[in-house]
C-alpha cells in the first residue's frame, strides 16, 4: 500500500484542525445563503485588512475557477494571455482558460518557471492588427510550478512592462503563502504593491479543505463580476463554509505557520538528498517543492511507499512536494528508502 504521506502534492495533505473546527463552528443553525452572511463579511474584511480596503473579493470553489473566471472578467475573446509554458493554466487546466474565456494562451518556454521580458516580448507583435489576437494579460505564478519565487524586483519589472503596454497583471497565487514566507513579506507587498491587478488567492494547498478567492485590486476591471461568477457555476449557496475557512486561515498567522513549515520541510529534504551522488537537484528550492533527477529504475520502487510525480520522463526528473503536515520523520524514512534503493541498484 502506498504511503499516503508521500510527496506527490500539497493537495494530498489533510485539512488543518483549525480549519475543520471553523467549518464545524459555521455549521450552526440557518443563515442567509449565497454570501449574504456574517462569515463571508468577516472573511472579506480580513482579506481587505491584508490587501487594502478598496478591493473586490469573490469566493469560488477551486483554483482553476479562480484563474479562469478572473481572466475571463478582464479580457475579450480576441485577447491573448501570456504565461509560462510550465504554468498550471497552460499545463493542468485541460484548456479551460481558452475554452471559457475564448482567449488564446501564448506560452513562454522557461527553465525555472518564471517569465522574463525577453520571452514576453516575443509575443508582443501584431498590436492593433485585426489578424492577430491582442495581448492583454501577463499571468505569473507565485510561487511558480517549478518551486521558484519571483523577487519584488522581478515583479516590478514585469508589471511595469505590462502596464506600460496597456496590459493587466494576473497572479496565480495557489502557493502565495509559501512565496510570502520565502520573501519574508506580507501578502500585500508581493501582490498589490508590485503591480498585480488580479489575484487568484489560494489556500487549499496550505491547509484549507477547499475554496479560493479572486481579488480585484482595481474595481473597474470587473464591475459585473458577480454575474460572471454565477454563469461560471462558482456562486456557492453555502458560502459561509468557504468564508469560515478563510477567516480561520488568515487569523492567528495560521497561513504563515503552515507555509513556513512546508518550506522548512522542503529545505530539509533538499539538504538530505543533495549530497547523494545519484541525485541532482535541478531547481533552486525556494518554496515547498524539490525537483531532482534520479535514476529511472529507482522511481517505481520509491513510489510504492512514497508516491510522487515524475515531472519529466525523458530526463527522469521528479517533483517532491512538502506540506504543512510533512514531518521530519517522513523525510527521514523517505531518504533512508532512497539510499537503500540506490545501493541495491549498485549491487545488481
Amino acid at each position: 500500500m502506498k504511503n499516503k504521506r508521500g510527496f506527490a502534492s500539497d493537495n494530498n495533505a489533510g485539512v488543518h484542525p483549525d480549519i475543520l473546527n471553523a467549518i464545524i463552528g459555521a455549521n450552526k443553525g440557518h443563515t442567509i445563503a449565497y454570501g449574504d452572511d456574517e462569515y463571508t463579511r468577516r472573511a472579506v474584511k480580513i482579506i481587505k485588512n491584508l490587501l487594502g480596503d478598496d478591493i473586490d473579493v469573490y469566493f469560488v470553489f477551486i483554483g482553476t475557477a479562480a484563474n479562469v473566471l478572473g481572466l475571463t472578467a478582464v479580457t475579450r475573446s480576441y485577447n491573448s494571455i501570456i504565461c509560462a509554458e510550465s504554468s498550471h493554466m497552460h499545463q493542468d487546466e485541460c484548456g479551460a482558460p481558452e475554452n471559457y474565456s475564448g482567449c488564446k494562451l501564448l506560452s513562454v518556454p522557461t527553465e525555472n518557471g518564471k517569465l522574463y521580458l525577453d520571452g514576453i516580448k516575443h509575443h508582443m507583435y501584431g498590436i492593433d492588427f485585426e489578424h492577430h489576437s491582442q495581448p492583454k494579460v501577463l499571468s505569473v505564478t507565485q510561487a511558480t510550478e517549478m518551486g521558484t519565487v519571483y523577487s519584488k524586483e522581478e515583479m516590478d519589472e514585469i508589471a511595469g512592462f505590462a502596464h506600460d503596454n496597456g496590459m493587466i497583471v494576473h497572479m496565480d497565487g495557489a502557493r502565495i503563502a509559501n512565496a510570502a514566507i520565502t520573501m519574508n513579506s506580507g501578502l500585500r507587498e508581493i501582490t498589490r504593491d508590485v503591480g498585480v491587478d488580479v489575484l487568484s488567492f489560494g489556500g487549499t494547498k496550505n491547509g484549507m479543505m477547499y475554496g479560493e478567492a479572486i481579488v480585484f485590486f482595481r474595481k473597474d476591471l470587473a464591475p459585473d463580476f458577480k454575474y460572471i461568477r454565477k454563469q461560471g457555476m462558482q456562486l456557492a449557496s453555502k458560502m459561509r463554509f468557504i468564508a469560515a475557512q478563510f477567516e480561520a486561515y488568515l487569523s492567528n498567522d495560521l497561513w504563515m505557520k503552515n507555509a513556513s513549515h512546508a518550506n522548512e520541510m522542503a529545505q530539509l529534504l533538499a539538504a538530505e538528498v543533495e549530497n547523494i551522488p545519484e541525485v541532482k537537484i535541478t531547481q533552486n528550492v525556494e518554496a515547498n517543492g524539490v525537483f531532482a533527477i534520479i535514476p529511472k529504475e529507482s522511481i517505481p520502487v520509491l513510489q510504492e511507499k512514497f508516491f510522487f510525480y515524475v515531472w519529466n520522463e525523458e530526463t527522469s526528473e521528479v517533483r517532491w512536494m512538502t506540506s504543512y503536515d510533512t514531518t521530519p520523520e517522513d523525510i527521514a524514512r523517505f531518504v533512508q528508502l532512497l539510499k537503500k534503493t540506490l545501493r541495491q541498484k549498485k549491487d545488481t
